[in-house]
This record gives structure tokens, sequence and C-alpha cells, in this order.
């Protein structure tokens, strides 16, 4: 079966397809001839979710999901959030970002954080929400070289290594994203 997940980002692309692979063919919005920069106006990570579903299912009318993630972390009142991709400014620069994200942390002791995902589908017609999410900590300076994002500051708890050290197959089993597209399957599987 296939179904559209509304990203053109291939990290997420390839995170996702890793998951699902044997149970469905994932198309992104580049495989359905879709170029156009959604936009993500709204205030939460589940109005963006459902601002890009709702984008692909109206134009192409084909059953789809779209996924919106972001760092929380407790110290800055739950900052950068909603804005994590542009937290240092609109060209969504991830090393930009995570060096603000370290600067506003440098005097802080509270270095705890999550990873929110949560994944709008569309299935005929019907809109359906699932969250995921991985607590842990940021630490001081990046590590690792996998991943994406705020990959190299973030270590999940029970783990001595941040995302972007760890191997991409433990990372798709614990990851915030994992456990939302977890959801995602075992829905569309009843």
């Amino acid at each position: 079966m296939d179904i559209i997940f509304a990203t053109n980002n291939d990290h997420k692309l390839h995170e996702v397809s890793e998951y699902i692979k044997d149970k469905y063919t994932i198309l992104s919005l580049k495989e359905i001839g879709c170029f156009d920069d959604i936009p993500e106006t709204a205030e939460t990570l589940e109005g963006n979710a459902l601002l890009k579903a709702r984008y692909v299912y109206e134009r192409f009318g084909k059953d789809c999901f779209a996924d919106d993630t972001g760092l929380e972390v407790e110290a800055l009142n739950n900052a950068p959030g909603v804005y994590s991709a542009r937290y240092a400014g609109a060209d969504k620069d991830a090393g930009a970002n995570m060096r603000k994200l370290l600067q506003e942390l440098e005097d802080k002791t509270n270095r705890k954080a999550r990873f929110r995902t949560v994944i709008a589908l569309i299935k005929e017609g019907k809109e359906y929400l699932f969250e995921g999410e991985v607590k842990g900590t940021i630490l001081d300076e990046p590590k690792g070289v996998n991943g994406f994002g705020y990959d190299p500051v973030f270590v999940p708890e029970n783990y001595n290594k941040t995302f972007a050290e760890l191997d991409l197959t433990v990372k798709n089993q614990i990851s915030h994203r994992a456990n939302a597209v977890k959801k995602l399957v075992e829905f569309l599987q009843a």
C-alpha cells in the first residue's frame, strides 16, 4: 500500500521508511510532484502537522500524513518547541539553532528536555493525530555525526550517547518519531 508522507526532508523520510518499509511504500512530496514550500504557521506541533497534511490532501486528494517535531527544553519554558527548525532564524540553519540553544543554556543547571513528534494522518477524509516523545538531557557541546537537527546535543534517557552518536537502527527504535510512527502503523493495520 502506498501512502504519502508530506515531507521533502530526506532525513525524516529515511527514518520513517526504515521503520515501516515492510508494511507500506512511502511516497515523498517530490514523488507526487509537489514542490511547494508548505507553510508551517500554526502555534502548535499538532497545528503544523495538520496544516501540511490538509494541504496535500486538498491538492492531491490522496491519503497522507505529515509530522511536526519540536525540542522542548524545561529550563527554557519548553522552547524552542514549535519553533525548533527556525529557532535561530527563518533560514532553518541547524548549526545556528544548536548554537543558540547552547548559548541560552550556558548558565542553566537544569538540562532536561524532550523531543516530541506529532503525526497528522488524513485517511478517507478523516483526521487523526498520533504523538510520540522521548525524554533526555542537553549536553554542553555537540557530539556525534549521525542524525540531524539537535541530535548532536540530545542524550535520550537511559543512554550515554547522543542521538548523533547512536546507530540509526537504535535511534529508530527509541526516538520520538519512531514512537509516533508505531502508533500510526498500529492504527493503519487495525
